[in-house]
């Protein structure tokens, strides 16, 4: 997939809402800023970049922000815009609520313009042009399962529409939406293959509109389709958890079984900003623009499967980092640990490190920073790296299938199996859950499960939501690490920041207010 981005902005210049025909005069010339219809939409390849264009909305770094808004990371400097929506104070006007809309929508809008599009194409090959068209309307699903999970209630668009109707869209009830994501994911899939060759990794697979469509009915509330789309995916025997949880997030671990769905990227040609936008301060000046907190370190249980607070876990606070599950440090640097350029992470106050707490208003605020997609061989080049992002692995939908099992009340071994496979992965190594667990005490123990495998990569936000925990677990003040001062247990709080959630408005984003200005059918959401 790769070797394809260097068309992508040919094609995203085809999908200009400056298409016109050319009249056969000689004042009405082809646009050369732009490929026109009058010499698009031809051939095979055409139907190829117009596709690829659509894969390149897909997101990337911009999903840390998402796990940064919520109990488990924290907006490391107040003059981050997201600062505004972690502290309760934004609004319709706030720049990342309108950012992702218009994201959003210019991504529905490319994958429509294909669909719009493709069938103009004369060729023999029905077979590659109904596989594209299923690519583009899995795409289209994934862009509306993140705006319907943000925003409710959104605009269903689904084909092209002029400047007027756009003017006078209504939203859809996000029931309608779900109903409509669920279809076009199911009707995806026989048009789809289980895997493609080395030099079309990375696009859409049967097993991914399966797992999106596990995703998309986690999310709304139907387990048993949920349960039976992930199911789906597991007996493609195609996907399996990798040997090392460690690797995951690095140039090793890039197309392995593992990954369903991810965003490619290539070094030195589309690249993205991972290191220098999340990683340390002490490299190369990087900014820690979200870090994790207390509340995600807390939940690491210790190594013998018990809750740190639990009697006989063996918990050392004065050692909080010795034997406790593995992810922890596969996930963040803790005080300690060797740094990509060599040198430890030396968060304590006092202590003298690079990265201490207080030292800069860049150094983390909480003691703790990222690990995930911090490696070594983007050190040289921290504004440029070219790892893949991973937009959908093969634990989330072990962890889906559970859930779904769980909360139909349909609990067997499968999910006893499907957790404890997550929880016994070779380098994580825990114990696996003891059998004749309550419904209740499942329901903990997935949450917790999914939480801390998923941690950093974008979803925990919608999980909070969708949990109706998030008024709970977001509310109060922001804590980090915990040291020792004099003999004296010291914990860092952050200075002058308490969370907001208020239950009556924040489950849910405001519609943009750009969107309702231009768009006063629109209408908003409650509270807003």
């Amino acid at each position: 997939m790769k070797s394809f981005y260097k068309y992508i902005a040919l094609v995203a210049a085809v999908s200009s809402v400056a298409f016109s025909s050319c009249k056969k005069d000689i004042l009405d010339t082809v646009p050369n800023d732009r490929v026109s219809t009058a010499i698009f939409w031809k051939t095979e390849t055409d139907a190829i970049y117009a596709v690829n264009a659509v894969y390149a909305s897909l997101d990337a770094v911009n999903l840390f922000v998402l796990d940064g808004v919520t109990d488990i990371g924290h907006t490391n400097t107040t003059f981050t815009v997201e600062f505004n929506i972690e502290n309760g104070t934004y609004d319709a006007s706030h720049s990342r609520i309108q950012n992702e809309w218009q994201n959003g929508y210019r991504s529905v809008f490319l994958a429509n313009e294909v669909l719009n599009n493709i069938d103009n194409i004369t060729t023999s090959n029905t077979a590659l042009i109904e596989r594209l068209k299923a690519e583009a309307r899995v795409l289209r699903a994934y862009f509306y399962i993140k705006l319907t999970g943000l925003y409710g209630d959104v605009p269903l668009v689904t084909t092209a529409i002029n400047v007027s109707e756009g003017l006078s869209v209504e939203r859809t009830a996000q029931a309608q939406v779900w109903s409509f994501i669920n279809k076009e994911l199911s009707e995806s899939v026989n048009a789809l293959p289980a895997t493609y060759s080395a030099a079309d990794k990375g696009r859409i697979t049967k097993g991914a509109a399966l797992a999106l469509k596990a995703r998309a009915n986690l999310w709304s509330g139907n387990f048993a389709e949920a349960a039976a789309a992930a199911k789906q995916v597991m007996d493609l025997n195609v996907y399996g958890l990798t040997d090392e949880y460690e690797k995951l997030f690095t140039y090793a671990s890039e197309n392995s079984k593992e990954v369903i769905l991810d965003k490619q990227f290539l070094a030195g040609t589309i690249t993205h900003n991972a290191f220098a936008y999340m990683g340390p301060y002490s490299q190369r000046n990087s900014s820690s623009s979200f870090v994790p907190t207390k509340s995600l370190a807390d939940l690491y249980t210790m190594k013998n499967g018990k809750d740190i607070n639990e009697a006989g876990s063996g918990f050392d606070p004065e050692h909080p980092y010795t034997n406790r599950d593995p992810r922890m440090r596969y996930t963040m640097f803790v005080d300690g640990d060797v740094l990509p350029s060599g040198i430890l992470f030396q968060p304590v106050p006092g202590q003298g490190g690079a990265d201490e707490v207080g030292k800069t208003q860049y150094n983390t605020s909480t003691g703790y920073s990222l690990k995930k997609y911090i490696v070594a061989d983007d050190l040289a080049t921290p504004g440029a790296s070219g790892l893949n992002f991973i937009l959908l692995r093969y634990a989330e939908v072990l962890l889906t299938y559970a859930e779904a099992k769980i909360e139909s009340d349909e609990i067997d071994a499968s999910v006893y199996d499907a957790i404890n496979a997550v929880r016994t992965r070779s380098d994580v190594g825990l114990p696996a859950l003891s059998t004749g667990m309550t419904q209740d005490e499942l329901r903990k123990a997935v949450r917790r499960e999914r939480t801390v495998e998923l941690a950093f990569e974008g979803w925990h936000l919608f999980d909070i939501r969708r949990w109706k925990t998030a008024q709970t677990v977001m509310a109060g003040k922001i804590y980090g690490i915990t040291y020792y001062s004099n003999g004296q247990p010291v914990t860092v709080e952050v200075p002058s920041v308490s969370r907001v959630f208020d239950p009556a408005k924040h489950y849910l984003w405001p519609v943009p207010q750009k969107e309702k200005t231009l768009n006063p059918a629109l209408g908003q959401n409650p509270g807003w």
